[in-house]
């Protein structure tokens, strides 16, 4: 875990998987014991949020704190539990440091769903699925989200489209050719939403091909300009989200 401070309303706040309830006592994992009581000195009595996706947020008060690590005890939802925009990202992984921003800023905008898509030109062949989690839940807790997205596994884009589920529309952002701009396209799709961008050398003529050829894609554009792959993706959650999404990420 990073050794920035996460807080919110001058508490520090983190990601649990436990259950959360009033009078629930949630048993932090060995890294946030360890931030707790060597980072921020942490005694029993001060309060920390919590939240897992699924219960809201807690406000709960540490009960123990020791060598035995740290148990907090849930006071007072702070805020219900919230649905997020259902908007996945499908993305063409780029080097490790755009990579590590792209999913930070991906979970700020409210993606439901990281999905690492090898496409005929992305440069990188392996992806690091924790460290993508690691960077995901780290987000949440400093942009006060309520829930983490789901870190899929990388698979290739034919696979991808091979099982994709029909009634999700593709928004594929195809920076070569004539398509709509996707604030345009948005508004004129209801239902579940994916966003795919390409990688640095931008999708294949052929990947362009078989992807303009299914039902469930619509192309789009982001813009006049050529963009980095990383801020693609990015640009396009904003777009998405002003259009059809929710401004409050949770």
């Amino acid at each position: 875990m990073s050794e920035d401070v996460k807080e919110a309303g001058g508490k520090t706040r983190l990601y649990v998987t436990g259950d959360l309830g009033a009078g629930l006592a949630v048993t932090l994992d060995e890294g946030q014991s360890h931030y707790l009581l060597h980072v921020l000195r942490a005694q029993a009595g001060n309060r920390v949020l919590l939240f897992n996706g699924r219960d809201g947020e807690w406000l709960a008060e540490i009960a123990q704190a020791g060598k035995r690590g740290v148990t907090a005890k849930c006071l007072t939802q702070t805020e219900p539990q919230s649905d997020v925009p259902d908007v996945w990202l499908a993305f063409a992984p780029v080097k490790k440091t755009p990579s590590d921003y792209l999913v930070q800023k991906a979970t700020e905008l409210g993606a439901s769903v990281l999905l690492p898509v090898f496409t005929r030109r992305t440069i990188v062949s392996r992806i690091n699925e924790e460290r993508m989690a690691a960077n995901a839940i780290e987000a949440a807790e400093q942009s006060a989200r309520l829930s983490v997205p789901d870190i899929r596994e990388s698979t290739s884009l034919e696979k991808l489209l091979s099982s994709w589920p029909k009634e999700r529309r593709l928004f594929f952002c195809d920076e070569g050719g004539d398509a709509k701009p996707l604030a345009d396209a948005a508004r004129d799709v209801s239902g579940p939403a994916a966003i795919l961008t390409g990688p640095e050398g931008g999708f294949d003529p052929a990947e362009r091909e078989m992807l303009r050829a299914l039902p469930f894609v619509t192309p789009v554009t982001l813009g006049p300009r050529i963009l980095r792959a990383d801020t693609a993706a990015l640009a396009a959650l904003a777009i998405w989200q002003s259009v059809a999404g929710d401004f409050r990420p949770r």
